[in-house]
């Protein structure tokens, strides 16, 4: 066993589903499963665009995945090969078969209500996949914009019990519109929580919302000016 030399001062962290640690993980006895979900939901975290999703040929490509599973013994393609047909028949990921120019791309989603709707769209052809195209499935690309909730996990991050019913509360306060307007400002702005969202909404809400900005700061104050050269300015005198 190699011994590392402790994690570093400075790192990223990954976001991982509680259900996995109280569900999932009790359930998988086989190692080369284990370390390829962890793998994917990594993966996955780090995507962006909808919907997310994490292709063979990546998992492929990933060199400390790929190191680990040959640890296992036998080879390691092989081995990924059979812990994802493991991982998607237990129900962790879907699994789709898409074509490109020439050859077969097998891609695989996380098992949510979202990306079941969305493989559902891309097998009808109302979802489309850039270069991608489901097998004997004619498409046309979707117009209609995320819901809320996808809107927020795919900008904003991962998309808890207590942020879903924010959101579903959002909804009824304010217009839809502005919901996905107020999170496409905190993106712009890079201020990515749910507090600065919902700041946003309630200065909408109190002053007014033009041309979906944000107006965070007050307009200055004019002078006495501005009775002269507003709109009845010809009915004042100084």
């Amino acid at each position: 066993m190699k011994q590392i030399n402790g994690f570093p001062a400075r790192m990223q962290f990954t976001s991982v589903p509680n259900f996995f640690f109280s569900t999932l993980l009790p359930q998988i006895c086989d190692m080369g499963e284990l370390k390829t979900t962890l793998h994917v939901l990594a993966s996955l975290y780090q995507k962006k665009g909808y919907p997310r999703f994490v292709t063979y040929e990546e998992l492929l490509a990933s060199k400390s995945l790929m190191r680990s599973l040959k640890d296992e013994g036998g080879s390691a393609e092989k081995a990924l090969k059979s812990a994802l047909e493991m991982a998607t028949k237990r129900g962790t990921f879907l699994h789709l078969a898409l074509t490109q120019p020439g050859t077969t791309e097998d891609i695989y989603l996380l098992n949510t209500a979202t990306d079941r709707e969305a493989v559902a769209k891309i097998k009808s052809g109302e979802l489309a996949l850039p270069g991608l195209k489901a097998r004997g499935q004619a498409y046309t690309e979707l117009e209609e914009p995320p819901d809320i909730f996808t809107l927020y996990e795919q900008n904003i991050g991962m998309l808890t019990p207590m942020i879903a019913e924010e959101l579903r509360e959002a909804e009824k306060d304010y217009p839809l519109d502005w919901v996905r307007d107020a999170i496409r400002e905190a993106v712009a702005l890079n201020k990515r929580s749910w507090r600065y969202i919902a700041t946003i909404l309630e200065r909408w809400s109190a002053e007014g919302k033009s041309n979906g900005t944000y107006r965070g700061h007050p307009a200055p104050k004019k002078g006495p000016d501005k009775y002269i050269k507003g709109k009845y300015g010809h009915m004042v005198r100084r």
